[in-house]
């Protein structure tokens, strides 16, 4: 059978076909696509017909493959909203538009913490669903006001491709409006913050099937009509069910322009100490928990590159990570979560602007400044692992490293170094290929997530990194600790 995988990141989109033959998984990537953030007057916002334009270009080039069915993931908490007639009111904000400023403060004024996170399970980020739909309360947004039905940025494609609106429970999860005890939105917080509960859609689960593919589409692609399944549409979660791993003392980093780390539970883990250390549930395939931290990521990075790159000096990742490698060891240190990193700009300038006001000499040259950066991500994976260890009674032997930021061999051996664990590092294609894998479970190809983990392992090239010199990084990780001012314990 084959299936095709429908990815969208924040920096590209990609269609991939996937293929079964009863012992391995095939991938072939059919088309790929730039995605970001497009800036109208002071707003930032997703160019949504734009991408929809290249899913169907990604349909269209699929009509001799023989397709079993197609499965969408993308990145999580953004929206559209929809008005009575079906139509798309406005352009979807993107999640570093600066309306959710302060928003975070304003909800916790309404609504205690702990009640949020009682009600939620959920990491508290401004990014968050709940801040962006409380700027539009807050401003009398008319937008929010006409809307009849939210779809988060997956199901609205999946709306697109079948008329039908529901909301992926993985991607749901993702907002800060969604019980994972109940399995359902929360009420109390939309009536608390004024929002309003009635346009939450119909919460479905990965593997089952949204519909077929709407007439329309296929006139206009070619592509007769074929069933839409729901993978894990959020790609963390379809990445995580691409860990070859099995037992339960293994961690994962899925890595990329966010790094997520967590481990996988059968239930949420809602207690004081995942709120006072600002975990999140999110949900995971077959109804788990993936226990989790979000952490900046390789945007560091990203956004480094497209600075120099604005100032004339063209850089690709190999010569940044080359120089990083060549800097000095731990000149200076970063939290890489501090919010100053959070919107888009000059990264490289608040970089060098936090160690200075953290008392640290600034880095003056590119590879210094990556070097800071990889540095700085390990060692905060190394207290996001401690942290996890100790609130989920859970000794971690390994750590799983998946997606893009597993090409960063730097990072997956800072990684190791830091944490003293061994890390295996892929594939680098997961979130396409555990979206794959889930369409191959509804199509009963593949028996279960656990069987479908084996067959990745089989398949797909893993790349291992042994700990190194972890004398020396267990003695700069106190220094990171008081740079930073995070909290070596847990409460």
């Amino acid at each position: 059978m084959k299936f095709l995988a429908i990815d969208l990141g924040a920096e590209s989109g990609r269609g991939f076909i996937g293929t079964f033959d009863g012992q391995q998984i095939g991938l072939e990537v059919v088309h790929r696509f730039p995605n970001g953030g497009i800036r109208v007057l002071d707003s930032l916002h997703w160019d949504l017909l734009f991408l929809w334009k290249e899913i169907k270009q990604t349909l269209s080039m699929c009509t001799d493959v023989g397709l079993t069915s197609i499965g969408v993931d993308t990145w999580g908490v953004d929206f559209g909203l929809i008005d009575a007639s079906g139509q798309l009111l406005g352009m979807p904000h993107h999640y570093r538009d600066k309306r959710t400023d302060g928003m975070l403060e304003a909800a916790c004024e309404r609504m205690p913490k702990a009640e949020i996170f009682e009600q939620t399970g959920a990491q508290f980020m401004q990014i968050n669903t709940l801040y962006q739909l409380l700027s539009m309360v807050l401003t009398e947004s008319p937008l929010l006001q006409v809307a009849r039905t939210f779809l988060t940025i997956p199901d609205l494609i999946n709306f697109w491709l079948t008329g039908r609106k529901v909301s992926e429970f993985t991607n749901a999860t993702t907002t800060q409006l969604f019980n994972p005890r109940t399995a359902n939105w929360s009420k109390p917080i939309c009536d608390c913050l004024q929002i309003p509960s009635e346009i939450l859609p119909e919460i479905i689960f990965p593997g089952e099937e949204i519909g077929e593919l709407l007439p329309s589409v296929s006139q206009e692609t070619g592509l007769s009509s074929i069933s839409i399944v729901a993978p894990a549409c959020h790609d963390t979660g379809s990445a995580v069910a691409a860990v070859p791993a099995s037992g339960d003392n293994w961690a994962y980093i899925s890595s990329g322009t966010w790094s997520l780390m967590g481990v996988e539970l059968n239930s949420p883990m809602i207690t004081d100490q995942a709120l006072a250390l600002n975990f999140t549930n999110e949900g995971g395939v077959n109804r788990t928990s993936r226990f989790l931290k979000n952490i900046m990521g390789l945007w560091l990075v990203q956004e480094c590159r497209r600075t120099w790159a604005q100032q004339g000096d063209e850089m690709g990742y190999d010569q940044m990570t080359q120089l990083a490698r060549e800097a000095p060891a731990f000149s200076v240190l970063i939290d890489p979560d501090d919010t100053v990193f959070l919107p888009a700009g000059d990264m490289p300038k608040r970089i060098v602007d936090y160690c200075q006001q953290t008392g640290q000499t600034p880095p003056s040259t590119p590879g210094a400044i990556v070097r800071c950066a990889l540095e700085s991500l390990a060692f905060k994976y190394r207290w996001t692992l401690e942290q996890i260890e100790t609130v989920c009674n859970r000794q971690i032997d390994t750590v799983h490293i998946v997606g893009g930021g597993t090409q960063n061999r730097l990072l997956c051996q800072f990684t190791a170094d830091a944490t003293g664990r061994q890390v295996i590092a892929g594939p680098v294609e997961a979130t396409a290929i555990g979206n794959i894998a889930i369409q191959a479970i509804a199509a009963k190809e593949i028996g279960s997530l656990t069987e479908a983990r084996q067959i990745i392992k089989k398949t797909f090239q893993m790349q291992i990194y042994e700990p190194t010199e972890t004398e020396q990084w267990d003695q700069v990780y106190q220094r990171f600790l008081e740079i930073t001012g995070i909290r070596e314990g847990v409460l």
